[in-house]
């Protein structure tokens, strides 16, 4: 049994909010641990770009269940994965639910739009939905896929993205929860939270309710817990931040004639060394020798 998966149910009926921040890698996800977020998001947007290629469905399952599974062994904390329009039908539901509850992650999201999806707020972008029964479809396929009653399956509605409005967004959440959804998780693109706090305020069901704020960034957390609202996931500003600071490093490093004229702070080697538990290596070799000795084969 997955004790994450516990672990997120319990915080998220204890806690005013839980704050999830998003991850591309082992690394990125540890530093989200380090740093006392109660969770991680794999992101398929900035997992997408680590491999340099668009949020829109390029990679495979295999690809994203690599990256979160990774995150998963790393961290102490629960995982939540993006798993874009679940790769496929029911049956395809199914075989990633297996995947990643076995994995050890805490949970799965799954969006209403088609395949292949693009992201949602990318200018233009195509957010055609699917149908309420199709999704309603893999709701059913995943509950039914799941060994652990506490793994999450959260749906996510673009219905405020596609322009389809409020009265199917709060058709499609009674619709999802009924199905079997552990969480609804409400997208908007609109620079204010006005339309997710309209959301949340008019819905009517019991599962907890999930946003997240990219593009309406002002808004406070209290006033995200008074419209009781249960979790904000910062979905993208780990991959962002990652981004701008190697551009400017690498910018000063070609410009530079040493690297003591590059004035952008890096970390240290320590801290590197402090991620990866280095100075614990001795540590762990003298108990292995201790329980050698213990069994007579050392002296």
């Amino acid at each position: 049994m997955n004790s994450n998966t516990d672990t997120l149910r319990l915080n998220l009926e204890d806690k005013p909010i839980l704050r999830v921040a998003g991850a591309f890698d082992a690394m990125s996800a540890k530093l989200v641990e380090l740093h006392g977020f109660d969770a991680i998001w794999a992101g398929s947007f900035s997992i997408s770009a680590t491999h340099a290629v668009p949020d829109a469905s390029i990679l495979t399952m295999s690809e994203f269940f690599d990256a979160a599974s990774n995150m998963a062994e790393a961290c102490q904390i629960p995982v939540i994965a993006d798993c874009d329009t679940g790769y496929g039908g029911p049956i395809n539901v199914r075989h990633l639910v297996k995947k990643y509850e076995n994995a050890g992650v805490a949970a799965v999201c799954m969006e209403d739009k088609t395949f292949p999806k693009e992201n949602s707020l990318l200018e233009n972008g195509r957010n055609e939905l699917i149908s309420e029964k199709e999704f309603v479809a893999k709701i059913i396929s995943a509950k039914e896929q799941k060994q652990d009653k506490n793994f999450m399956i959260i749906a996510r509605i673009e219905a405020l993205i596609s322009g389809a409005g409020m009265n199917e967004a709060l058709k499609r959440a009674t619709s999802y929860e009924k199905a079997g959804a552990d969480a609804i998780l409400i997208h908007s693109k609109k620079k204010t939270p006005e339309e997710v706090f309209e959301f949340a305020d008019l819905w009517k069901g019991n599962v907890p309710i999930v946003v997240i704020p990219t593009t309406y960034g002002s808004v406070k957390i209290d006033d995200i817990i008074s419209h009781k609202i249960k979790m904000v996931i910062y979905a993208n500003q780990t991959l962002r931040a990652a981004h701008a600071s190697m551009s400017r490093v690498l910018e000063q490093m070609i410009n530079s004639n040493s690297l003591s004229e590059v004035k952008e702070e890096i970390s240290s080697m320590e801290d590197i060394f402090h991620l990866q538990e280095m100075f614990n290596i001795q540590e762990k070799e003298k108990e292995i020798e201790n329980e050698l000795k213990k069994l007579g084969y050392i002296g």
